[in-house]
């Protein structure tokens, strides 16, 4: 049975989960956080959709059996667009909760707009998207940004880079002053916003959903009566076990909200 004071186990392809981190530990500073990104691997997000459900339930089956988990948050678009629904199958009894592109948010603040959506190839053509996006397209028009590379320059340090600058330009630069909000459908990509904004200009705004995440990880705790509220604790893995690594997601975790 789960207890209060069980892990959250936040699950990414890399280091972009941290970005989720950070909203769930602002939202509940008094839960304990178990994060294992699989950076060895990444990224995700330009494999087959089998590849991706592989490697996402083997890398949950070593959480689990690494620390005692009430709830599992996968903090990764690509995972959640390809294998939450087998997760759910496999582990009936546990509260897992998903992250998607915040295009409601997008066609809630931008009626009759244009929106972008930077996303992950695998995110950008599996079914959880087309489904989402015909909820909300006639609202506004959509416009699919993938986005290969920029997964890579964030796992290797390089968000605030001329490489970066080169590579969001390339994607992005075309649409510069056409977008009235971009969604960041990647959770490696809130570490690119500097980036982003030299080229489509501060005045774009940029939407993700990690908070909407966490708010929906309180909601689910709450209602299982599983809320802790003690000093906090944070656990910090990866499946690349290397100094360098773990210097990048302490980094990444310490920028400023």
């Amino acid at each position: 049975m789960d207890r209060k004071e069980d892990y959250i186990a936040v699950f990414d392809s890399g280091v972009g989960g941290i970005s989720v981190l950070r909203q769930l530990r602002r939202e509940l500073p008094g839960e304990r956080f178990f994060y294992f990104g699989d950076s060895t691997n990444a990224p995700y997000g330009s494999r087959p959709t089998q590849e991706v459900r592989a490697l996402t339930m083997a890398a949950v089956a070593h959480i689990f059996a690494a620390r005692p988990c009430k709830a599992l948050v996968i903090g990764c678009n690509t995972v959640t667009a390809a294998a939450i629904s087998l997760l759910r199958e496999v582990y009936p009894d546990k509260i897992i909760i998903g992250i998607e592109p915040a295009l409601k948010v997008a066609a809630d603040h931008f009626p009759g707009g244009t929106v972008g959506v930077m996303a992950t190839e695998v995110t950008l053509r599996e079914e959880k998207f087309d489904t989402l996006l015909h909820r909300f397209d006639g609202g506004c028009r959509v416009v699919k940004l993938p986005a290969p590379g920029a997964v890579e320059l964030v796992e290797s340090g390089r968000a605030d880079s001329p490489e970066a600058l080169a590579l969001v330009q390339q994607l992005l630069g075309p649409w510069a002053g056409k977008l009235d909000a971009l969604v960041l459908g990647c959770t490696h990509y809130p570490f690119l916003s500097g980036t982003i904004r030299r080229v489509l200009g501060p005045e774009v705004p940029l939407l993700d959903g990690g908070a909407g995440t966490a708010r929906e990880t309180r909601r689910r705790l709450a209602a299982a009566g599983l809320l802790e509220n003690g000093p906090g604790e944070l656990v910090l893995t990866n499946s690349r076990e290397e100094p360098a690594i773990f210097d990048l997601s302490q980094m990444l975790l310490n920028l400023p909200l």
